[in-house]
């Protein structure tokens, strides 16, 4: 198996929304935010070759948004997603499978692209199945209000149309190495692969766990539909990942990509954080 980081950039968000409840004056040393409140974010995919699999999770924020939407985002850096894929040795053609954790549109965004004359919207990826499930595909053609603005149609809808989306049924997988932990409390039904690599286990922790900097229980996101649940399914992954010497991947953190984690008297906090490659050597 091979695996790699798929940097698609950066942008920015307002600190207390991805914070909540939690002061200013604490998080503010972990992410510093600029003079607009806003901090800076990681959108950080991964891709995995196994066998004649290629599976992509997750497909970052995209290229396609007219720049009074990026304008909102300030989207920066040089990483794009498909520059990090041929970085890595591939093409968009040759990925298989994508796996999409949830429709928000920093995560959903890359999956669907412009054609060259900017008439029309298609899959990103021509060759690939694109992967949701059924409660959370409802979920999201049919936004609440709350989630009404990161549930962008034409990055979702063009996917059903193209033929080449299926869903994963609840404790199902159609990757032998890779398994899925569904939760609710960020959005419905957003699902965590647990990739299997040789005698290790990588939870990518999408937006449960955005960040290092969101370990502790409390720091849970504003963007959280229902914040208790997401505590409560924190507590839950960071002891499954106690128990099973996990590796937890961080969409979002600026500058870390992974942790491993060990039982304090604070409860269970990171042991060490570095770049993926660090951990599984």
């Amino acid at each position: 198996m091979k695996i790699n980081i798929i940097d698609t950039g950066f942008f920015k968000l307002d600190g207390g929304a991805m914070f909540g409840v939690v002061p200013k004056v604490l998080w503010n040393k972990h992410n510093p935010a600029d003079e607009k409140n806003l901090c800076s974010w990681a959108m950080r995919c991964l891709l995995i070759e196994e066998g004649d699999r290629l599976v992509l999770i997750d497909t970052g924020m995209g290229d396609k948004q007219d720049s009074k939407f990026f304008g909102f985002y300030d989207l920066h850096g040089d990483a794009t997603l498909l520059s990090s894929i041929r970085k890595a040795g591939y093409a968009a053609e040759d990925i298989t499978d994508v796996v999409l954790t949830h429709l928000h549109f920093d995560h959903v965004g890359g999956a669907i692209s412009k054609s060259k004359n900017g008439e029309r919207l298609a899959p990103t990826f021509s060759n690939a199945t694109y992967w949701s499930n059924e409660s959370h595909w409802n979920w999201a053609i049919h936004p609440n209000p709350r989630e009404k603005a990161s549930f962008l149609k034409e990055n979702i809808l063009p996917i059903q149309e193209s033929g080449q989306l299926k869903f994963i049924g609840p404790q199902q997988s159609p990757f032998q190495f890779m398994d899925f932990i569904n939760v609710n409390g960020h959005t419905e039904q957003m699902m965590l692969p647990v990739i299997h690599y040789k005698n290790k286990k990588i939870i990518y922790a999408a937006d449960l766990i955005p960040s290092s900097y969101h370990m502790a229980l409390p720091w849970v996101m504003s963007y959280d539909v229902r914040p208790l649940i997401t505590m409560k399914e924190k507590e839950d992954l960071l002891t499954l990942a106690l128990k099973e010497s996990a590796i937890l991947l961080f969409e979002h953190d600026p500058v870390y990509e992974a942790a491993t984690v060990e039982q304090t008297e604070k409860g269970i906090r990171i042991k060490e954080r570095g770049n993926l490659s660090i951990f599984l050597s």
